[in-house]
């Protein structure tokens, strides 16, 4: 899958606006400091995880986690935390809990400028790819036909990852 760059930098704008006044200002300072860490893998870590004592349920240190998995290339890792996104957008968005159950009449999925429906929706790219990366190929498919479903305009661009698995076994014409 070669845009999983894609995918982690989808979530980088939810960070910045998931901050907000919602982020206690030590929480991210925090996220700052471990983004200063990037090096370093064992404090960067440290500083995310002050920042998760600190914001226990917050979106911008889920996402924060999210691409520091990521980024390292620890899918298995990262998953959890795309998982802990899309269940908090769910909530925020008092959508069934099962993905699988949500409909587009359901949230203004539509509506691009909505911040938590874009959320859920590139959460749940982020949670179909992972899977993907991961070998779970149906779990995969299902996550980004329902991101398909819920955003046919193709604003959060599943349709790539669509595309991909189309085409996954067919020889090149190349």
């Amino acid at each position: 899958m070669a845009s999983g760059d894609a995918i982690a930098d989808d979530l980088s704008w939810l960070e910045r606006d998931c901050h907000g006044e919602t982020l206690p200002p030590a929480a991210e300072h925090c996220l700052q400091l471990a983004a200063r860490s990037y090096g370093d893998d064992l404090e960067a870590e440290k500083h995310l995880h002050q920042a998760l004592a600190l914001a226990p349920q917050h979106a911008a240190v889920y996402i924060a986690f999210y691409r520091f998995h990521f980024y390292r290339n620890r899918v298995r890792q990262a998953l959890p935390y795309a998982e802990l996104c899309l269940g908090l957008a769910a909530r925020e968005l008092k959508l069934n809990h099962d993905w699988r159950q949500v409909q587009r009449e359901d949230a203004c999925f539509g509506d691009f400028s909505a911040f938590v429906p874009r959320f859920f929706l590139f959460s749940l790219k982020a949670y179909g790819y992972l899977k993907l990366r991961l070998g779970e190929l149906d779990e995969g498919r299902l996550a980004v036909e329902k991101v398909m479903q819920l955003d046919p305009a193709d604003r959060v661009g599943a349709a790539v990852l669509l595309d991909v698995l189309n085409r996954m076994g067919q020889e090149d014409d190349d």
